[in-house]
């Protein structure tokens, strides 16, 4: 499964429930094994040191579940710009998805495409993630490894 357009539109969904009229905002959503959605939001505190990423909600939420996720896309509203642009995942959301595998597709900006961004791997992401040197088959750490 895909980072794809209906994860797209659920996360630009989510993003206008939460902040209809904010010029600027974030969101993402969270495509587990089973095919269904978790989205979240941006957490934001006036102390900016506390703020979350988007992904974490979906995130914690899949853990606590004991669900996989699959598929992960962070869309932003910016303020003197017209639509919606996909974030590609942070360092630290690429490692809490990490705990999923190399294969976990993520929503990259990518200007060369028509809709301006594109589905990738952890692994086309970070191909040299710092974690394999630690794996058991010196490509990826296991979920167990991930665990500790």
């Amino acid at each position: 499964m895909h980072a794809d357009q209906k994860l797209f539109d659920r996360a630009v969904e989510q993003m206008n429930l939460r902040w209809p009229d904010a010029p600027e905002a974030v969101a993402a959503a969270v495509y587990l094994e089973d095919g269904s959605i978790l989205t979240g939001v941006a957490l934001d505190n006036f102390n900016a040191s506390m703020n979350l990423c988007a992904e974490t909600g979906p995130i914690c939420a899949a853990y606590t579940q004991g669900a996989r996720i699959v598929a992960s896309i962070c869309v932003s509203r910016e303020p003197g710009r017209t639509g919606f642009t996909v974030l590609s995942p942070c360092g630290a959301c690429q490692e809490r998805l990490a705990v999923w595998g190399p294969s976990v597709e993520v929503g990259v900006n990518d200007p060369a495409s028509s809709t301006g961004w594109s589905s990738r791997t952890l692994l086309d992401v970070n191909p040299y993630y710092w974690a394999t040197a630690f794996a058991d088959d010196d490509v990826w750490p296991s979920a167990a490894q991930h665990a500790g």
